[in-house]
């Protein structure tokens, strides 16, 4: 790449993921108040998907904005449960509430990347990912909570796929990197398309 892409995230594992993957990428975090964009979004009914993409998209822009010339990368998640997103647990008993609202059913996690240029979008991508969690116990909830709270209270639906959480689920259809948050593959395709990385 002739310069780096920006991550527009403080999100640690969509920077470990394009660090692994050999992107050279420099990091800003867009000063963007989620909530309000997604409270806003869910007001006007709008669709699961639709809030992942506009999420993404708010974080670009924003950067962009302050970066003419550059690519800059946004991404986000959100956890689809029966029409409902699900946010980031509150607190404890949130979290425990959740999950026993996702136990023994299907879910879908939509993970929203979405790339702007001069201002501009110029790709967006929504990848699905859909997940059956187990009927777990309520004294392993207990025990899992116990053990992973401190890495899981900053997750949509109070999981970590890579570490524990796998434990909670019994299938997952759909790409591996869309679960950890950023469609990978798709950026990866599309930059190599540009010519910003190597065919």
């Amino acid at each position: 790449m002739s310069q780096p892409i920006i991550l527009a995230s403080k999100s640690n594992i969509r920077a470990q993921l394009l660090t692994n993957a050999g992107v050279p990428f420099e990091v800003m975090t867009a000063p963007v108040d989620e909530e309000l964009i997604r409270q806003s979004l869910e007001a006007e009914e709008t669709k699961p998907r639709d809030i992942a993409d506009s999420l993404a998209e708010a974080k670009a822009q924003r950067v962009s904005a302050k970066l003419p010339g550059t690519l800059v990368l946004g991404c986000d998640q959100v956890l689809d449960f029966e029409g409902k997103v699900f946010s980031k647990p509150r607190d404890l008993a949130d979290a425990r509430e959740q999950l026993k609202l996702l136990r023994n059913k299907r879910h879908t996690l939509l993970s929203a990347a979405v790339i702007y240029e001069n201002g501009k979008p110029v790709w967006r991508h929504v990848g699905i990912v859909r997940l059956l969690m187990r009927d777990f116990s309520d004294e392993f909830l207990e025990e899992y909570l116990e053990r992973n709270w401190n890495n899981i209270q900053h997750t949509v639906g109070c999981y970590m796929l890579e570490e524990e959480g796998v434990r909670l689920f019994t299938r997952v259809d759909g790409d591996y990197f869309t679960v950890l948050g950023m469609p990978l593959l798709e950026i990866l395709a599309y930059l190599t398309l540009r010519g910003d990385l190597k065919r």
